[in-house]
């Protein structure tokens, strides 16, 4: 696991950039003030979690005994999945029913930072 958590973890960031740089520069004048945020949100909380699932891979090479560290990469990957990838295509479909899965995303970011924290002592 711990190989597939820092790749997944340079590739999210990667992308989280060059999303960045596209809001930064395609979208400043194209979506509303409003939506510029909520798309920056999105972005900003995937370069966050790019760097915990990083971690999660230096934590599952150090502790590989640890079943924690595996649930944590698994849960802060499906946290950038439904918090940013809902807000993005929020942004995009302009469909507000896709803020509903948000939530989604926070609760499994909160139960991966948990388990990335538990993992050295269980």
């Amino acid at each position: 696991m711990e190989k597939i958590f820092i790749l997944l973890g340079g590739v999210s960031g990667s992308l989280a950039i060059a999303l960045g740089a596209f809001g930064a520069h395609a979208l400043r004048n194209r979506l509303k003030p409003e939506d510029l945020a909520t798309f920056e949100t999105g972005v900003r909380y995937q370069t966050y979690h790019s760097l915990a699932l990083l971690f999660a891979g230096m934590a599952a090479g150090r502790w590989s005994s640890s079943v924690l560290s595996t649930a944590a990469g698994w849960l802060l990957l499906a946290g950038i999945l439904l918090f940013s990838g809902s807000l993005y295509l929020l942004v995009f479909t302009g469909k507000r029913a896709w803020g509903a899965v948000t939530p989604l995303g926070g609760l499994a970011f909160i139960a991966g930072w948990v388990c990335l924290a538990a993992t050295p002592f269980l």
